[in-house]
């Protein structure tokens, strides 16, 4: 296994972890919020229950208080009657008894009247501290104290008087006791059990009371709106009063819980960046050591190049002094100048990586005539070479020597690739900003999964390369010329690479 099968090992490795990491933070959190959902869902059920009791409550204490209020009539009417009766008669035995139905009622307040509203005399009323007493009376007896219930009639012989009177003082008493019990109840039940935004609306929608609400989302322009984002977010709860009626609980989730279930969400965006960060970084860092290592590496070749040029350009200088007579081969001269010229040009190229590069505006045909040509010559007669180009003269803005490298090392990998035996075509054209330039072989094709890993440095399919030069290719061709380079298609009837460069 290489490095690079070794890599994207990891990458999947590290890939996986981290979607295992994300669905189990996803998971536990939506556990979670499913069981504070549960909870707020019981806390609003809890409190629909507690408006439900306290309806009942009220139904149930209501006939209680009628009941009570029955009574006390009944026996103010009984005293009326007395009253009436004790004039009426003359047996001593009936007066007695009349008269202690009428000195019995001590807890209801009674105010005997005329038919004129006067005040004739009044029971059970309790007078505050250092008042006028009539002044007092007068304005109790107006008050709607004793208006509330309709007087009892007396009838007399001379007349009609009328007996007003109110609750008892005892029956006042426990109806405030237990209607503050209920407001009790329903508070502490609301406060703890409804922190939620709820709000309670009657059979037309129209609204009762809510909770933890902003008054605005309440106003009748957009309480429809309000009532269908609430609508949507959880069920309606139905509560019935007991009397027919229905009433309709809508709530939402509380901000704990929306944050809650937001949070993943936003864990996962803030490990995100951290990992992008830290992969840009480490990948800056490892391609800066890359860059000087292949700058050491093409200074030091280029170094290691000129000791032995130095030394056969010198050997030819001496040659061509000599005699005539003396070389018996002049071609061997020519071809061995030749070479050395060749060497002479890879130490030129070396010794321009990692150092600025200086451009030209060129002509397209003869700088890609002059690299197929060198190839051609130097390849075997069953490598067909074609060449394409435009009519039209098209220049462009390169440094010649390496990047008729470029083009050179493509058509050696292209002949590689065929294994000696097939046909290389090289197109150029151009697009409104751009040079073309494709170099299609006939060769086995590139796996579409290699197409980047291909350009690499290390990476190679043949067993003695080093995987340098598409690397090096792509170094000269986007970074020092700021063009592309890349596989435009690759199948198994051979490979396409596509170079764009601008326009001069």
């Amino acid at each position: 296994m290489d490095i690079y099968q070794r890599k994207s090992g990891i990458k999947i490795v590290l890939l996986v972890s981290a979607i295992l990491i994300a669905g189990g933070s996803l998971w536990y959190t939506n556990q979670l919020a499913s069981k504070i959902a549960t909870e707020e869902e019981n806390k609003v059920l809890l409190w629909a229950q507690a408006l439900e009791k306290r309806a009942h409550l009220v139904k149930v204490t209501g006939k209680l208080f009628e009941k009570i209020a029955a009574n006390q009539r009944e026996d103010i009417e009984n005293w009326a009657a007395a009253t009436s009766l004790i004039i009426k008669t003359e047996e001593p035995n009936s007066v007695t008894f009349l008269s202690k139905i009428i000195i019995g009622n001590t807890n209801i307040p009674v105010i005997h009247a005329s038919n004129n509203n006067e005040i004739i005399d009044y029971r059970n009323i309790d007078f505050p501290y250092d008042i006028d007493t009539t002044q007092y009376l007068d304005s109790l007896f107006r008050s709607s104290t004793f208006q509330t219930y309709p007087p009892v009639q007396i009838n007399y012989i001379t007349g009609q008087n009328f007996i007003y009177y109110s609750d008892s003082k005892i029956f006042s008493e426990l109806k405030q006791t237990l209607n503050d019990l209920i407001e009790s109840f329903i508070s502490e039940i609301v406060v703890n059990s409804a922190s939620l935004p709820v709000i309670l609306v009657d059979e037309n929608q129209e609204v009762i009371a809510s909770g933890n609400i902003d008054s605005n989302l309440l106003s009748p322009i957009i309480l429809k709106q309000t009532l269908d984002d609430i609508k949507g977010e959880n069920t309606p709860i139905i509560i019935d009063l007991g009397d027919g009626s229905k009433r309709t609980v809508y709530y939402k989730n509380s901000i704990i819980l929306k944050q809650l279930k937001a949070f993943p969400f936003v864990q996962l965006f803030l490990f995100s960046i951290l990992m992008l960060v830290a992969y840009l970084g480490f990948s800056s860092t490892r391609n800066a050591e890359q860059n000087r290592v292949w700058v050491g590496m093409a200074k030091e070749t280029a170094h290691q190049l000129g000791t032995p040029i130095s030394s056969l350009s010198a050997w030819l200088d001496y040659m061509r002094e000599m005699p005539e007579d003396a070389v018996k081969d002049s071609q061997f001269i020519h071809e061995l100048e030749k070479d050395v010229n060749r060497l002479e040009l890879i130490a030129e190229r070396f010794s321009k990586i990692g150092s600025k590069a200086d451009l030209e505006v060129k002509n397209v045909r003869p700088s890609i005539e002059l690299a197929v040509q060198y190839m051609e010559k130097r390849s075997s007669d069953k490598v067909k070479f074609s060449l394409e180009l435009e009519e039209e003269e098209t220049k462009f803005a390169i440094n010649e020597a390496l990047f008729n490298w470029v083009i050179e090392n493509l058509i050696k990998n292209a002949i590689d690739a065929m294994e000696g035996v097939g046909s290389i075509k090289v197109r150029v054209f151009k697009s409104s900003k751009n040079v073309i330039i494709d170099i299609i072989d006939s060769g086995k094709g590139v796996p579409k999964g290699k197409y980047e890993t291909i350009f690499q440095p290390g990476f190679s399919t043949k067993k003695r390369g080093w995987g340098l030069g598409l690397s090096l290719g792509k170094r000269i061709i986007e970074n020092y010329h700021e063009g592309k380079i890349y596989i435009k298609e690759s199948n198994e009837n051979g490979t396409c690479f596509r170079l764009k460069l601008p326009l001069a």
